[in-house]
Protein backbone atom coordinates (compact mmCIF):
# COMPACT_ATOMS: atom_id res chain seq x y z
CA UNK A 1 0.00 0.00 0.00
CA UNK A 2 1.65 3.28 -0.96
CA UNK A 3 0.06 6.58 0.17
CA UNK A 4 0.57 9.88 -1.91
CA UNK A 5 0.73 12.49 0.52
CA UNK A 6 0.78 16.07 -0.15
CA UNK A 7 2.76 18.26 2.11
CA UNK A 8 1.01 21.48 1.70
CA UNK A 9 -0.01 23.33 -1.76
CA UNK A 10 3.92 25.07 -2.19
CA UNK A 11 5.42 21.77 -2.21
CA UNK A 12 5.02 18.87 -4.98
CA UNK A 13 3.42 15.53 -3.83
CA UNK A 14 5.32 12.64 -1.84
CA UNK A 15 5.06 9.13 -1.79
CA UNK A 16 5.44 6.78 1.17
CA UNK A 17 5.43 3.00 1.03
CA UNK A 18 3.65 2.58 4.51
CA UNK A 19 3.04 -0.71 4.58
CA UNK A 20 6.87 -1.31 3.89
CA UNK A 21 7.67 1.25 6.60
CA UNK A 22 5.56 -0.80 8.99
CA UNK A 23 6.75 -4.19 8.50
CA UNK A 24 10.12 -3.39 9.08
CA UNK A 25 9.46 -1.20 12.53
CA UNK A 26 7.41 -3.94 13.34
CA UNK A 27 9.82 -6.68 13.01
CA UNK A 28 12.69 -4.61 14.63
CA UNK A 29 9.82 -3.95 17.61
CA UNK A 30 9.07 -7.77 17.97
CA UNK A 31 12.81 -8.83 18.55
CA UNK A 32 13.21 -5.65 20.55
CA UNK A 33 10.39 -6.80 23.09
CA UNK A 34 11.75 -10.68 22.87
CA UNK A 35 14.86 -9.90 24.20
CA UNK A 36 13.83 -7.03 27.16
CA UNK A 37 11.64 -9.49 28.71
CA UNK A 38 13.18 -12.88 29.17
CA UNK A 39 11.69 -15.55 31.89
CA UNK A 40 13.59 -16.10 34.77
CA UNK A 41 12.14 -17.24 38.38
CA UNK A 42 9.54 -17.38 38.83
CA UNK A 43 8.78 -18.25 35.89
CA UNK A 44 4.59 -18.04 36.07
CA UNK A 45 4.82 -14.12 35.98
CA UNK A 46 7.48 -13.52 32.94
CA UNK A 47 5.76 -16.27 30.60
CA UNK A 48 2.19 -14.77 31.60
CA UNK A 49 3.70 -11.35 31.03
CA UNK A 50 5.02 -12.81 27.60
CA UNK A 51 1.89 -14.23 26.70
CA UNK A 52 0.04 -10.75 26.22
CA UNK A 53 3.10 -8.73 25.08
CA UNK A 54 4.33 -10.91 22.24
CA UNK A 55 0.79 -11.70 21.64
CA UNK A 56 1.05 -9.78 17.99
CA UNK A 57 -1.04 -6.60 17.34
CA UNK A 58 -0.14 -3.59 14.94
CA UNK A 59 2.73 -2.35 17.48
CA UNK A 60 1.48 1.43 16.47
CA UNK A 61 2.40 2.94 19.61
CA UNK A 62 6.18 1.79 19.28
CA UNK A 63 6.24 2.74 16.02
CA UNK A 64 4.80 6.25 16.61
CA UNK A 65 7.64 6.48 19.08
CA UNK A 66 10.51 5.95 16.64
CA UNK A 67 8.66 8.10 13.91
CA UNK A 68 8.07 10.85 16.01
CA UNK A 69 12.00 10.44 16.90
CA UNK A 70 13.62 10.04 14.12
CA UNK A 71 11.25 13.23 12.57
CA UNK A 72 13.12 15.78 15.61
CA UNK A 73 16.61 14.29 14.38
CA UNK A 74 17.34 11.66 16.33
CA UNK A 75 17.91 7.75 16.18
CA UNK A 76 15.52 4.20 16.43
CA UNK A 77 18.00 2.88 18.75
CA UNK A 78 17.55 6.32 21.09
CA UNK A 79 14.36 5.88 21.19
CA UNK A 80 13.57 1.54 21.07
CA UNK A 81 13.71 1.71 25.27
CA UNK A 82 10.80 4.16 25.57
CA UNK A 83 8.55 2.04 22.29
CA UNK A 84 9.18 -1.04 23.91
CA UNK A 85 7.75 0.59 27.40
CA UNK A 86 4.99 2.09 25.58
CA UNK A 87 4.10 -1.43 24.64
CA UNK A 88 4.46 -2.65 28.09
CA UNK A 89 2.17 -0.39 29.35
CA UNK A 90 -0.65 -0.69 26.67
CA UNK A 91 -0.22 -4.68 27.17
CA UNK A 92 -0.93 -3.96 30.64
CA UNK A 93 -3.94 -1.27 29.67
CA UNK A 94 -5.37 -4.11 28.03
CA UNK A 95 -4.99 -7.34 30.46
CA UNK A 96 -6.49 -5.33 32.93
CA UNK A 97 -9.28 -3.99 30.55
CA UNK A 98 -10.11 -7.57 29.59
CA UNK A 99 -10.53 -9.05 33.43
CA UNK A 100 -13.82 -10.11 34.68
CA UNK A 101 -14.29 -6.69 37.09
CA UNK A 102 -13.42 -4.54 34.04
CA UNK A 103 -14.64 -5.46 30.47
CA UNK A 104 -14.65 -9.37 30.74
CA UNK A 105 -13.50 -10.52 27.79
CA UNK A 106 -12.45 -13.89 26.15
CA UNK A 107 -10.05 -13.07 23.57
CA UNK A 108 -7.38 -10.41 22.82
CA UNK A 109 -5.29 -10.12 19.26
CA UNK A 110 -7.13 -13.57 18.37
CA UNK A 111 -5.85 -15.15 21.69
CA UNK A 112 -7.45 -16.06 24.42
CA UNK A 113 -6.88 -12.84 27.08
CA UNK A 114 -4.11 -13.47 29.65
CA UNK A 115 -6.85 -14.38 32.80
CA UNK A 116 -8.51 -17.06 30.88
CA UNK A 117 -4.79 -18.32 30.45
CA UNK A 118 -2.92 -18.31 33.67
CA UNK A 119 -6.16 -16.93 36.15
CA UNK A 120 -7.13 -13.72 37.35
CA UNK A 121 -4.37 -13.53 40.23
CA UNK A 122 -1.59 -13.66 37.84
CA UNK A 123 -3.15 -11.50 34.64
CA UNK A 124 -3.37 -8.59 37.28
CA UNK A 125 0.16 -9.08 38.25
CA UNK A 126 1.39 -9.94 35.23
CA UNK A 127 -0.14 -6.07 34.67
CA UNK A 128 1.41 -4.83 37.42
CA UNK A 129 4.54 -6.68 36.02
CA UNK A 130 4.66 -4.87 32.69
CA UNK A 131 4.03 -1.59 33.92
CA UNK A 132 6.48 -1.09 36.42
CA UNK A 133 8.92 -2.84 34.58
CA UNK A 134 8.21 0.18 31.58
CA UNK A 135 10.01 2.61 33.31
CA UNK A 136 12.67 0.59 34.57
CA UNK A 137 13.88 -0.37 31.00
CA UNK A 138 13.16 3.07 30.03
CA UNK A 139 16.04 4.26 33.11
CA UNK A 140 18.44 1.67 32.14
CA UNK A 141 18.81 0.51 28.81
CA UNK A 142 18.21 4.20 27.31
CA UNK A 143 21.88 5.15 25.97
CA UNK A 144 22.87 8.33 23.91
CA UNK A 145 20.38 10.23 25.41
CA UNK A 146 20.94 13.39 27.97
CA UNK A 147 19.75 12.29 31.66
CA UNK A 148 17.40 15.44 31.77
CA UNK A 149 15.27 13.79 28.44
CA UNK A 150 15.04 10.40 29.75
CA UNK A 151 13.95 11.65 33.30
CA UNK A 152 11.39 14.13 31.01
CA UNK A 153 10.40 11.11 29.29
CA UNK A 154 9.98 8.79 32.05
CA UNK A 155 7.45 11.96 33.83
CA UNK A 156 5.27 12.59 30.55
CA UNK A 157 4.71 8.56 30.55
CA UNK A 158 4.33 8.25 34.32
CA UNK A 159 1.07 10.70 33.53
CA UNK A 160 -0.11 9.39 30.50
CA UNK A 161 -0.38 6.26 32.35
CA UNK A 162 -1.35 7.22 35.48
CA UNK A 163 -5.01 8.75 37.60
CA UNK A 164 -4.74 11.74 35.46
CA UNK A 165 -3.94 9.98 32.07
CA UNK A 166 -5.19 6.51 31.42
CA UNK A 167 -6.23 5.27 34.55
CA UNK A 168 -8.62 8.10 34.74
CA UNK A 169 -10.43 7.59 31.53
CA UNK A 170 -10.79 4.06 32.62
CA UNK A 171 -12.56 5.00 35.81
CA UNK A 172 -14.89 7.65 34.00
CA UNK A 173 -15.53 4.76 31.48
CA UNK A 174 -16.42 1.89 34.40
CA UNK A 175 -18.58 4.73 36.09
CA UNK A 176 -20.33 5.98 32.80
CA UNK A 177 -21.06 1.84 31.56
CA UNK A 178 -25.13 1.36 31.35
CA UNK A 179 -26.24 5.25 31.35
CA UNK A 180 -27.70 6.15 28.84
CA UNK A 181 -27.26 10.03 29.77
CA UNK A 182 -23.64 9.79 28.81
CA UNK A 183 -22.82 13.65 27.24
CA UNK A 184 -20.54 14.13 24.19
CA UNK A 185 -18.28 16.06 27.04
CA UNK A 186 -18.15 12.89 29.21
CA UNK A 187 -17.06 10.29 26.19
CA UNK A 188 -14.10 12.73 25.15
CA UNK A 189 -13.00 13.13 28.72
CA UNK A 190 -12.75 8.94 28.58
CA UNK A 191 -11.60 8.66 25.27
CA UNK A 192 -8.81 11.60 25.85
CA UNK A 193 -7.26 10.12 28.68
CA UNK A 194 -8.07 6.10 28.32
CA UNK A 195 -6.54 5.78 24.35
CA UNK A 196 -5.54 9.48 23.78
CA UNK A 197 -2.90 9.91 26.67
CA UNK A 198 -0.65 6.96 25.70
CA UNK A 199 -0.98 7.33 22.35
CA UNK A 200 0.18 11.60 22.57
CA UNK A 201 2.72 10.00 24.80
CA UNK A 202 4.11 7.95 21.78
CA UNK A 203 4.39 10.93 20.17
CA UNK A 204 5.90 13.42 22.02
CA UNK A 205 8.13 11.04 24.07
CA UNK A 206 9.83 10.54 20.82
CA UNK A 207 10.57 13.92 20.00
CA UNK A 208 11.29 14.73 24.03
CA UNK A 209 14.13 11.90 23.49
CA UNK A 210 15.39 13.74 20.42
CA UNK A 211 15.64 17.00 22.10
CA UNK A 212 12.55 18.78 20.14
CA UNK A 213 12.02 22.04 21.31
CA UNK A 214 9.13 23.13 23.19
CA UNK A 215 7.39 24.52 20.13
CA UNK A 216 7.78 21.45 17.70
CA UNK A 217 6.67 19.56 21.01
CA UNK A 218 3.26 21.20 21.30
CA UNK A 219 2.98 20.50 17.52
CA UNK A 220 3.45 16.63 17.86
CA UNK A 221 1.13 16.86 20.84
CA UNK A 222 -1.91 18.48 19.15
CA UNK A 223 -1.28 15.82 16.30
CA UNK A 224 -1.45 12.86 18.70
CA UNK A 225 -4.39 14.04 20.35
CA UNK A 226 -6.73 14.08 17.10
CA UNK A 227 -5.26 11.23 15.89
CA UNK A 228 -6.04 9.27 19.76
CA UNK A 229 -9.48 10.65 19.36
CA UNK A 230 -9.86 9.46 15.48
CA UNK A 231 -8.32 5.75 16.35
CA UNK A 232 -11.01 5.70 19.26
CA UNK A 233 -14.15 6.76 16.87
CA UNK A 234 -12.81 4.40 14.14
CA UNK A 235 -12.67 2.09 17.09
CA UNK A 236 -16.14 2.49 17.93
CA UNK A 237 -17.62 1.75 14.70
CA UNK A 238 -15.49 -1.41 13.83
CA UNK A 239 -16.74 -2.92 17.03
CA UNK A 240 -20.29 -2.34 15.25
CA UNK A 241 -19.43 -3.29 11.63
CA UNK A 242 -16.88 -5.68 11.90
CA UNK A 243 -16.39 -9.36 12.88
CA UNK A 244 -14.68 -11.38 15.48
CA UNK A 245 -11.84 -12.55 13.41
CA UNK A 246 -10.91 -9.54 11.71
CA UNK A 247 -10.98 -7.43 15.22
CA UNK A 248 -9.02 -10.32 17.11
CA UNK A 249 -11.60 -9.59 20.04
CA UNK A 250 -14.96 -9.78 20.79
CA UNK A 251 -16.99 -7.96 18.22
CA UNK A 252 -20.03 -5.95 19.39
CA UNK A 253 -19.19 -5.76 23.10
CA UNK A 254 -19.98 -1.75 23.59
CA UNK A 255 -23.46 -2.23 22.57
CA UNK A 256 -23.71 -5.59 24.83
CA UNK A 257 -22.31 -3.96 28.03
CA UNK A 258 -24.40 -0.94 27.66
CA UNK A 259 -21.53 1.77 26.29
CA UNK A 260 -22.46 5.02 24.99
CA UNK A 261 -20.14 5.58 21.77
CA UNK A 262 -19.46 7.76 19.34
CA UNK A 263 -21.51 5.76 16.69
CA UNK A 264 -24.58 5.56 19.47
CA UNK A 265 -24.19 9.41 19.75
CA UNK A 266 -23.75 10.41 15.83
CA UNK A 267 -24.86 7.47 13.93
CA UNK A 268 -21.73 5.91 12.01
CA UNK A 269 -22.13 7.96 8.89
CA UNK A 270 -21.17 11.17 11.56
CA UNK A 271 -18.49 8.90 13.29
CA UNK A 272 -16.50 8.83 10.21
CA UNK A 273 -16.83 12.45 8.93
CA UNK A 274 -15.45 13.33 12.34
CA UNK A 275 -12.66 10.84 12.39
CA UNK A 276 -11.67 12.03 8.55
CA UNK A 277 -11.86 15.41 10.35
CA UNK A 278 -10.08 14.68 13.05
CA UNK A 279 -7.47 13.10 11.08
CA UNK A 280 -7.26 16.15 8.65
CA UNK A 281 -6.49 18.32 11.05
CA UNK A 282 -3.32 16.33 12.66
CA UNK A 283 -1.66 16.58 9.39
CA UNK A 284 -1.74 20.16 9.12
CA UNK A 285 0.00 20.55 12.71
CA UNK A 286 2.53 18.56 10.56
CA UNK A 287 3.32 20.91 7.76
CA UNK A 288 6.27 22.66 9.14
CA UNK A 289 8.41 19.59 9.13
CA UNK A 290 8.06 18.95 5.28
CA UNK A 291 8.78 15.55 4.28
CA UNK A 292 10.45 14.02 7.75
CA UNK A 293 6.30 13.91 8.62
CA UNK A 294 5.75 11.68 6.23
CA UNK A 295 5.68 8.78 7.86
CA UNK A 296 3.44 10.20 10.85
CA UNK A 297 1.08 11.83 8.14
CA UNK A 298 0.56 7.85 6.43
CA UNK A 299 -0.07 6.23 9.84
CA UNK A 300 -2.49 8.95 10.29
CA UNK A 301 -4.41 8.45 7.20
CA UNK A 302 -4.11 4.41 8.17
CA UNK A 303 -6.01 5.00 11.42
CA UNK A 304 -9.04 6.02 9.24
CA UNK A 305 -8.44 3.33 6.76
CA UNK A 306 -7.74 0.13 8.92
CA UNK A 307 -10.03 -3.04 9.65
CA UNK A 308 -9.09 -3.99 12.50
Amino acid sequence: MVLATEMGSSQPESSFDLSTYLVKRKEAIEVALDSALPVIYPEKIYEAMRYSLLAGGKRLRPILCLASCELAGGTTSMAMPTACALEMIHTMSLIHDDLPAMDNDDYRRGKLTNHKVYGDDIAILAGDGLLTYAFEFIATKTENVPPQQVLQTIAYLGRAAGAGGLIGGQVVDVESEGKTDVSLETLNYIHAHKTGALLEACVVCGAILAGASAADLQRLSRFAQNIGLAFQIVDDILDITATQEELGKTAGKDVKAGKVTFPSLWGIEESRRQASQLVADAKAQLAVFGSKALPLLAIADFITSRSN
